[in-house]
């Protein structure tokens, strides 16, 4: 029902979330574009088997936008780092119907000839301390990621660390089955992934 779609490193600028993705997996990033709606902006990078990776921040130069940002952006702080994993359905309202409370409803969004719709809660703050995956939906023929410069770098593992990891394995297992994806408990909640790039194993 949910397949793995891209993953986003957040930053309190851009500059500092696209430096820290180049610098870690020693590629560059693409020019992405601004989000209106939450009023952010973002760069690119194409992995390979049909991923994607994202920096990401509130747009400065923006207005303030009528609702909280998404991924938590409003409270974000600190370090460049990698703060959300985004899974694409091609039934959104299904999905809706088996996520936990909160994990909000879908906002229909573009950017230039995208189109999409993802599942934002209304505190921008996902489940399970932000760390449950967005849900996305793609109206578009073309996946972004298909548009996007070859970097050779691949997504190897993808590791959740959660307090209640037994609680959110539970709830994930209806809807996603990636064997990159490991689920461990621990008491700081934390993102981590490992990548096989040109320059061997890095990790965000």
């Amino acid at each position: 029902m949910l397949t793995f779609d891209h993953i986003a490193v957040s930053g309190q600028t851009l500059a500092e979330a696209t430096t820290y993705v180049a610098e870690r997996l020693g590629v560059g990033l693409q020019v992405g574009g601004e989000h209106a709606v939450f009023h952010t902006h973002n760069t690119l990078l194409g992995l390979e088997d049909g991923l994607y990776a994202e920096a990401i921040a509130i747009n400065p130069k923006a207005p303030k936008p009528d609702r909280p940002r998404w991924f938590d952006l409003d409270r974000f702080s600190g370090p460049a780092r990698l703060t959300n994993w985004i899974c694409r359905t091609d039934d959104i309202d299904a999905v809706v119907a088996r996520m936990p409370d909160g994990a909000g409803k879908p906002v229909a969004l573009q950017r230039g000839a995208l189109k999409w719709r993802m599942v934002v809660p209304d505190d921008g703050i996902l489940p399970f301390d932000n760390f449950w995956p967005a849900v996305i939906q793609w109206d578009v023929d073309l996946h972004p990621a298909q548009s996007l410069e070859p970097s050779g770098v691949r997504m190897q593992s993808f590791k959740i660390t959660h307090p209640d990891a037994g609680a959110l394995s539970a709830a994930l297992a209806p809807l996603i089955a990636d064997d990159r994806i490991e689920i461990v408990e621990g008491d700081a909640p934390s993102l981590s992934a490992a990548f096989e790039t040109p320059g061997g194993i890095r990790s965000l």
